[in-house]
């Protein structure tokens, strides 16, 4: 069977990259000027895949207060200056890209994740110029599991969602990415929370690695 796929698009956070230690670092400090005891990572991480809101809600539970709000802004305020503090790669996610782009394949990053913090943090990843596209959470009127963004992905890398392998570790993502006729692989190295369920997401496959994207991409071309 001959592959199909032409380009593979990743979620960002919990994804393509491990975000979470420089989200956790931005909730604690917020935690701690309004005198609470630090979080610990435990708790932090499988929220960070549900976005700020998710995880200000962490500090203080008033999602409709104007204290939410200001303590909201304030988490991004120093989540933004401290992006790449602690963040990387997911162990293998570089020999990936790497053997995307040397036989040929586009790779890009569809989240819902803002510009103004997207742009930045993979600028200063190294990965801006080796993207094919970078589809924000505001790029498109719609966010995953919207389909818009995955479509505005395959306009801007010259493909058909059907040539289209796209990966995330919510089911926001693999909803999105079948909405657009796309194949789609489940990250269970990502924040998965203790009530998700990723093997009710109807994803393609489920996988432990981001090395494992190579292995389905393989099994495809036999």
């Amino acid at each position: 069977m001959k592959n199909s796929i032409r380009t593979v698009l990743f979620d960002l956070d919990g994804t393509l990259a491990d975000t979470a230690p420089d989200m956790a670092f931005a909730v604690n400090t917020v935690r701690e000027e309004i005198g609470l005891p630090a979080l610990p990572f435990a708790r932090i991480r499988p929220r960070v895949s549900h976005g700020a809101t998710a995880l200000v809600q962490l500090v203080v539970d008033e999602p409709h207060s104007e204290r939410f709000t200001a303590l909201r802004n304030r988490f991004l305020e120093i989540y933004r200056g401290h992006l790449t503090r602690e963040t990387r790669l997911f162990p293998g996610m570089d020999e990936v890209l790497q053997h995307l782009e040397q036989h040929g394949m586009k790779w890009g990053v569809v989240t819902n994740k803002p510009a103004w913090l997207t742009e930045p943090l993979l600028d200063q990843l190294g990965l801006t110029q080796r993207a094919a596209c970078i589809v924000s959470g505001d790029t498109t009127p719609e966010r995953k599991p919207h389909p818009a963004p995955m479509l505005y992905a395959c306009q801007k890398t010259n493909s058909q969602g059907h040539h289209c392998l796209y990966i995330g570790d919510a089911q926001r993502d693999i909803d999105a990415g079948k909405n657009a006729g796309m194949y789609t692989l489940a990250a269970l190295f990502g924040y998965i929370d203790a009530t998700d369920q990723p093997y009710l997401w109807n994803a393609d496959a489920l996988i432990e690695h981001p090395l494992e994207i190579l292995e389905w991409l393989a099994a495809r071309s036999v």
